[in-house]
């Protein structure tokens, strides 16, 4: 394989978004056909919530009878809006009367927990989750259906690290957490937040595309790296948080825990960010990607720590499995640092945006930012038709109600408790004793070629490797040889070079494969290298 690559070849390839270049690896590792292939190189999990998924299909067949009921005098095959009024009692004989199905006792529990958590009037939420379901009605509000955002809230504060009680904050569905930064990043330019030349603090290693949406043209950012140190668990180090303290900085971006470095950002660094904003940049802008914050131990969200400052943006497209859906959610407080920052802009500027929202409200100043964002999610004429679909909606209330229901933490702990044994089953298969990280989340594994060169070969074979091997090269011939696809850890943004592995989608055996094969290929790199300095020690005899 690696003849057939030529320099210029890996150089193209160098170029692609690790997201592209798995296109490649995969059809090098499809084209055997005799061979099973093993694609470690995207995220999506093998694993999914199931009793949500079926208190989701119950209630489907709920909002069926609830539409057909009373519609004697519509065509056959045709239903009508379910109304409110005795919904509850109805839907409570329903799943009475169909406890053996799987998914009905928790949705009558689901419903009765949520009523009493958060005092729903019990016709109206059920009117909801019905109507949204069937999808039957616009999203309304726009930005997230009432009783779904009080629920979602509830489950995103617990699980960020902030008070499950806390009232004040604001939540926009979206189509998971990619749309959430598309939409978070539009804002920002049309509401003149960021400009073209400004900017911006990125902590890497991060997912790839927040390196790239950056340099677009439609932002033309400067971006200023924060970056962690590979030697230090990926923390970053006091020199690189001193950055953000220099004013020329309008916006700090942050993926917590990191991808590909699987690591949530320690107490010490999260209270020195705290410290700068609360000292030195009141004005800083923070937004972090916390989807996979439910994979960690007692995790805290710059959301809890800077709640004026910080965007939040969170995905249930992991935990859940449940990356078809496009559920995500952005989080603002009510009290925040874009809202005032619009109300001090120029003169001229708030009057180019009082035109620009001036069709949605009569005093469109006091228009929030975060409405702002659900208008310009729809280039703001269609505004009257934004908003996340409401059966999404509606399985996203049944996810967030089945964690917050969970009081053992049952799921929780069968989650990581997952993910970490395939972290175990790779490196025991490689012969490295696995790292003990108390900050690691091990929903990806970050595989750094010069520490595993140098940890089974010594030094000298990890230098000689780093010399004479291109990296992509090296995953190019795993894919074409064992079948195996992982994404360069380039194009994350790490200082090194390094593959990474998830551990999410597939099962613990594959990874034990994966794991051999890397040590394969390693062992046939090192017998290359004995065999050079052999050569090398008889010219020098010569």
């Amino acid at each position: 394989m690696g003849s057939a690559v030529t320099r210029d070849d890996l150089d193209a390839l160098g170029r692609l978004s690790p997201f592209e270049l798995k296109n490649t690896l995969i059809a090098l590792a499809a084209s055997h056909g005799e061979r099973l292939m093993l694609n470690a190189g995207r995220g999506n999990p093998n694993f999914l919530a199931t009793l949500p998924r079926h208190a989701f299909f119950e209630l489907g067949r709920f909002a069926l009878e609830e539409a057909e009921r009373g519609a004697d005098e519509l065509p056959v095959g045709v239903g009508r809006l379910p109304m409110g009024d005795g919904s509850a009692a109805r839907l409570g004989r329903f799943t009475e009367a169909r406890q053996e199905e799987t998914g009905s006792a928790f949705l009558s529990s689901a419903v009765a927990f949520a009523c009493d958590r958060f005092g729903f009037d019990a016709d109206d939420f059920a009117r909801e989750l019905t109507q949204g379901l069937l999808g039957c009605n616009y999203p309304e509000p726009p930005r997230m259906l009432r009783h779904a955002e009080a629920i979602v809230r509830a489950y995103l504060l617990k699980e960020m690290g902030g008070s499950d009680d806390a009232v004040g904050v604001d939540l926009c569905a979206v189509e998971g957490a990619t749309a959430g930064i598309t939409y978070v990043f539009n804002s920002l330019r049309e509401n003149r937040l960021i400009a073209p030349g400004d900017t911006i603090a990125i902590g890497t290693p991060i997912f790839t595309p927040y390196l790239e949406i950056p340099e677009l043209d439609d932002y033309r950012l400067r971006e200023l790296v924060i970056a962690g140190d590979p030697d230090e668990g990926w923390q970053y180090p006091a020199g690189e948080l001193a950055k953000l303290a220099d004013p020329r900085v309008k916006a700090l971006l942050l993926v917590n825990p990191g991808n590909p470095t699987s690591a949530k950002i320690n107490g010490e660094s999260l209270s020195r960010i705290a410290q700068i904003v609360a000292t030195q940049r009141p004005d800083l802008v923070i937004v972090t990607d916390d989807v996979y914050a439910t994979f960690a131990d007692d995790f805290t969200s710059l959301f809890a720590l800077c709640p004026r400052n910080t965007v939040l943006l969170y995905s249930f497209s992991k935990y859940f499995g449940a990356t078809g859906w496009r559920l995500g959610v952005i989080a603002l407080s009510a009290d925040n640092i874009l809202d005032e920052k619009i109300a001090t802009m120029p003169a001229a500027v708030r009057g180019a945006l009082d035109e620009r929202y001036g069709s949605l409200v009569v005093e469109p100043r006091k228009l929030r930012f975060i409405d702002r964002l659900v208008a310009d999610s729809r280039a703001i004429a269609l505004n009257h038709t934004a908003g996340l679909s409401t059966p999404q909606q509606v399985q996203m209330t049944l996810f967030a109600l089945f964690a917050l229901m969970d009081g053992r933490g049952q799921y929780k702990r069968n989650m990581k408790g997952l993910i970490r044994s395939r972290y175990r089953s790779l490196h025991e298969a490689l012969g490295i004793e696995p790292a003990e990280d108390p900050n690691g989340v091990c929903y990806y594994a970050l595989l750094d070629l010069e520490h595993l060169g140098d940890a089974l070969y010594g030094r000298h074979f990890a230098d000689w490797l780093l010399a004479t091997k291109n990296p992509l090269e090296i995953l190019l011939r795993l894919a074409d040889e064992a079948g195996i696809v992982l994404l360069p850890g380039k194009g994350f943004g790490t200082p090194h070079p390094s593959a990474r592995v998830s551990l999410a989608n597939l099962d613990g055996a594959d990874y034990a494969r994966i794991g051999r094969s890397v040590r394969s290929m390693l062992d046939d790199y090192a017998a290359e290298y004995r065999a050079c300095v052999e050569t090398n020690a008889q010219e020098r005899v010569r």
